[in-house]
């Protein structure tokens, strides 16, 4: 039967607030070349995704209606690739998360894997690499009579790769690397992001294995080997504290429990997963490929805020059986960017069912986030998802046939099997099913925005309210107030009455509540969860260490979290104000210029001398400065070198960058722009660090002059897109990064990402 209606007054009508009209037109509307629009209402934009879904099935109008009927109003939120792709007869996949091959450990096949990684990307596809196959730096590698370099330097080109491939809808591509806990360079790989300018494009998680946990726990010694060789062996619980040290001052690496993943993988008898998609929602095999979709919560929850408010259990039944269906047909209606993620994809047909909306929704039936209620409720909802997810593919499995790798016997054996109910257990031994896996809870940052701004994914609500500059048709922008969808059906009810106590939000939530509720909703979720957990400040690195050991013993299959600082900068923070939260642009402010700035007579500058290895002659780079509102700032540069093969490029080097410098304003990019190029010739070694190219080592000559002015207050401080930038006013609390698409500042890490509040702009998402 059809989605029911409700007539509550309190549901929220569509595109009430301009920001998600905002991100529909720019993110979601099907457009011609020239930005002519196709869609013309949201309307059409549900009727097209609705048709190209049903187009496979037997009877199209009819299940036409039915997918359009559980998009209307938002309340089933197909991932972002689905809603801009499908029925527009683009050549994109509708898939969100990969995992590419196992990457051979020989030159040949590490660049095939990197061809075949520049290929999805460009499709529109985020990726997952396991880097533990290729052997260590220092290695021998034989006939060649010289040494591996390693896994780091190869993920450096993979780095400058990503950088330079566009994905669908003009957005760069997201990467994940892992590693073995067990890798000779395990140590290198933790530490690898310290450094300011290196490997940008990736998150990064280590594998932690049940045994190093065991020897973690017993502070026993581990192993680093490869090949079967014992390269060296340290203390496991010293290893563990170098994830976590890292961790705690700079967010990254997560941690992955990969065997826990393994064991309860329902195919774990058909495939062994080593790596993740970006934000970790999907482990996934070689080639493996799965679709997301988000059922919202918040659109299910009657008579909000009353003694009888319930989730409604009939409508989220037939939502969630409508959506398994509709996302069982993309696995047919996608195009993949090579045939071995379509192979997989067929096979195995996996989709990533989630939730976005939880937080709105406890909010909305009057229990507090992260206490032992809400996870209580939280299992429960997420448990009638499962249920009714694998039943709908049960039916599916009758009338179109179980996936081609279903085995009755090894499925139902799976750790996660052998925790379903008993009567969903029979259905699938006596019918099969459609689906290999089913749930997942992915980053839903941008769609929980254009649905209204309800709270995303299972995170908790994060600001109540913030400030956000909304492009106008005209071309203006208007600053607009982003209510969360919770808040915004309060204020509708209840005027300027203060919100009850049981109304929470990331800032003032204790970490082991986050685990708790990331612990009750993996319990029914046969994936994983992209999850961040926000740790406060003054957090002691004991108590920081906790939050791992909770999640491990909880039975989390991975843990990411975020610790604002002085070095990775602030989430966007709630004012003492009532439930508000402070704007997202405010600070220091930063004067742009219609013309250039005039030369003065004289100015005081200083010469570096930059010597490249292997280079026959020096390059010298003379930096002279201007004072502009008792500042000292970067006016001009002049690059110079004896070596003629150098010189057309110095000169235009320096009249670029000088004429960037004389415009005023916030001109550090330069500084990350240089940093970020990459020679594929090769690199160097200077001072103890690696540096990609001769262009980066200028910018590192340029970022450490303007640390001596006092135009930038360290290394990697103040840079536009730097996870680790804070631009602050004198005695300002740090606000976060600055967007690398809109240049506001106060980005939130949300679901393992950085996402911006000003324009959704997000690498993972």
């Amino acid at each position: 039967m059809p989605f029911p209606k409700t007539k509550d007054p309190a549901r929220m009508t569509r595109f009430t607030a301009p920001i998600a009209e905002q991100i529909w037109d720019m993110k979601y509307r099907f457009k011609e070349a020239d930005g002519t629009p196709i869609d013309g209402t949201v309307e059409d934009t549900w009727r097209r995704v609705a048709r190209a879904t049903a187009a496979v099935e037997e009877n199209p109008a009819e299940w036409e209606d039915r997918f359009y009927n559980a998009l209307e109003d938002f309340r089933f939120l197909p991932a972002g690739r689905i809603t801009a792709g499908a029925g527009t007869g683009r050549s994109v996949t509708l898939f969100n998360c990969f995992v590419m091959g196992t990457i051979p450990d020989n030159m040949g096949g590490i660049f095939d894997a990197l061809k075949e990684a520049a290929l999805t990307m460009q499709q529109g596809g985020g990726i997952g690499y396991d880097f533990s196959t290729i052997r260590p730096r220092g290695a021998e590698v034989k006939g060649v009579a010289a040494d591996a370099s390693g896994p780091l330097s190869f993920m450096d080109v993979w780095d400058a790769m990503c950088r330079t491939i566009m994905s669908a809808g003009s957005r760069r591509g997201a990467m994940m690397a892992t590693m073995r806990c067990d890798h000779p360079d395990i140590e290198d790989f933790i530490g690898a992001k310290q450094n300011a300018a290196r490997l940008r494009m990736f998150n990064l998680s280590v594998l932690v294995t049940d045994p190093f946990m065991e020897a973690v726990k017993g502070d026993k010694a581990w192993e680093l080997t490869f090949g079967g060789k014992v390269y060296k062996t340290v203390q496991a619980r010293d290893l563990w504290n170098r994830i976590m040290r890292a961790t705690y001052d700079y967010a990254e690496p997560g941690v992955i429990f990969i065997d826990r993943i393994n064991a309860m993988n329902n195919l774990n008898y058909a495939e062994t997963i080593a790596a993740t998609n970006p934000c970790g929602e999907q482990p996934l095999p070689p080639y493996g490929a799965c679709l997301l979709g988000s059922i919202n919560l918040a659109r299910l929850v009657w008579h909000p805020f009353e003694k009888r408010a319930h989730l409604c259990k009939t409508a989220l039944d037939d939502l969630t059986r409508t959506a398994v269906r509709m996302m069982d047909n993309t696995v047919d209606a996608s195009r993949f960017p090579l045939p071995e993620q379509a192979q997989e994809a067929q096979a195995k047909r996996r989709i990533g069912l989630g939730v976005t909306g939880l937080a709105d929704a406890l909010l909305m039936v009057g229990l507090r986030y992260g206490s032992e209620e809400a996870a209580e409720q939280t299992e429960e909802w997420m448990h009638a998802i499962a249920r009714s997810a694998y039943l709908a593919s049960v039916e599916l499995a009758k009338e179109k046939g179980a996936f081609p790798l279903f085995d009755a016997e090894k499925f139902l054996a799976s750790g996660n099997m052998a925790n379903m109910d008993e009567n969903v257990r029979e259905a699938v031994a006596e019918h099969g099913i459609r689906n290999a896996l089913l749930t997942s809870v992915a980053p839903t940052g941008t769609i929980s925005l254009y649905a209204g701004n309800v709270s995303s994914g299972i995170e908790p609500v994060f600001a109540y309210s913030y400030k956000r500059k909304v492009l106008q048709k005209d071309g203006s922008r208007t600053e607009e107030e982003v209510v969360d969808y919770a808040v915004q059906l309060w204020r509708e009810r209840f005027g300027d009455k203060p919100p009850p106590e049981h109304f929470v939000n990331a800032q003032t939530l204790p970490p082991l509540d986050h685990v708790r509720m990331q612990a009750a909703a993996q319990k029914w979720v046969d994936s994983s969860i992209s999850k961040t957990i926000n740790c406060p400040e003054e957090i002691s690195f004991e108590a920081f260490k906790d939050v791992y050991m909770a999640a491990w013993d909880q039975g989390c299959k991975g843990c990411t979290t975020y610790r604002p600082n002085a070095v990775t900068g602030s989430v966007l923070s709630v004012s003492a104000k009532e439930d508000r939260a402070p704007e997202a642009d405010t600070g220091a402010e930063v004067v742009y210029l219609s013309e250039p700035l005039d030369r003065p007579q004289a100015l005081e500058g200083a010469t570096y001398k930059l010597k490249w290895p292997d280079s026959e002659h020096a390059i010298y780079i003379t930096i002279n400065d201007i004072v502009q509102g008792g500042v000292r700032r970067p006016f001009e540069v002049f690059i110079n070198s004896k070596n003629m093969e150098h010189f057309a490029w110095t000169v235009a080097l320096t009249r670029m960058i000088s004429a960037v410098f004389r415009r005023g304003g916030d001109v550090s990019f330069v500084v990350e722009e240089l940093k970020a190029v990459f020679d594929p010739r090769g690199g160097a070694w200077m001072q103890g660090r690696y540096i990609p190219s001769i262009l980066a080592a200028i910018g590192g000559v340029i970022e450490r002059h303007m640390i001596a002015i006092g135009f930038l207050e360290g290394e990697g401080l103040g840079l536009k897109s730097d996870p680790k930038s804070q631009v602050m006013a004198v005695g300002e609390a740090p606000r976060g990064p600055a967007c690398p698409s809109c240049g506001q500042f106060g980005m939130q890490m949300i679901e393992g990402c950085l996402t911006c509040p000003n324009c959704g702009h997000s690498k993972c998402s």
